[in-house]
């Protein structure tokens, strides 16, 4: 598996012949778009897009990307129709729990704590994603969310070995809570830090806090377009 992390919450997951964007933020994306990195090369050979929640830094290029290359959709109920209006065509709308299986992994939507809508429509509630790939390896991207006891019954019933955690405090977990979750809560082999340091009200600018109060714990802090085998 090879994994890319675009700034912000957006990761490029590679795994058999399929490519996974989740939360695919990049116009507007001023980590991404410092970084020097074409938006064609970040979206080439995209099959599948899967958004954690309806805000717009999440959201990001989701109904260009599907509508220009049909990539299919892993969205909450209400996020998907939504996007499939503004012409995302292959819609695989889900619900908190529910898991849709695809040829090189099974993607399942899990709780997070946080809040979802654009311009002020409701979109569903937030979720974190687990991707459970047939070569092995288990992704939990949390998406925007605070820690809380529900990541026992996540590691109990998935057992992701690779985290992707936002640390970026105000809007969601700061470093030292979001290591916190990590070490009480989950096993993994390698943990992506992400949803910091892209505008100035994220309070944490860098991966540092955390990589500290993660020491010894698989830190992962890449640069943007870096690509990590896992």
């Amino acid at each position: 598996m090879k994994i890319i992390w675009f700034g912000h919450s957006c990761f490029r997951i590679e795994t058999g012949d399929s490519v996974v964007l989740i939360d695919p933020f990049l116009k507007g994306n001023p980590t991404f778009e410092a970084s020097g990195i074409g938006w064609d090369q970040a979206t080439a050979g995209v099959t599948h897009v899967a958004l954690t929640h309806g805000h717009d830094d999440h959201i990001g290029d989701t109904a260009e990307i599907c509508g220009t290359t049909g990539a299919t959709l892993f969205a909450v109920f209400e996020l998907a129709q939504h996007l499939g209006a503004q012409g995302a065509r292959q819609l695989e709308p889900m619900n908190t729990g529910g898991t849709v299986k695809s040829r090189d992994f099974d993607l399942t939507l899990v709780d997070a704590l946080h809040s979802s809508s654009s311009n002020g429509v409701y979109l569903g509630n937030p979720c974190g994603v687990v991707l459970t790939a047939r070569e092995g390896r288990t992704v939990y991207h949390m998406g925007d969310t605070h820690v809380f006891p529900g990541m026992a019954l996540i590691n109990e019933l998935w057992a992701p070995d690779v985290g992707m955690v936002p640390i970026g405090d105000r809007f969601t977990m700061g470093a030292r809570t979001a290591a916190f979750a990590c070490q009480k809560y989950f096993k993994f082999k390698t943990i992506f830090p992400c949803h910091y340091g892209t505008f100035p009200g994220l309070l944490d600018a860098d991966a540092e806090a955390f990589a500290t109060a993660m020491t010894g714990g698989g830190v992962v802090v890449p640069k943007v377009g870096a690509v990590v085998a896992v």
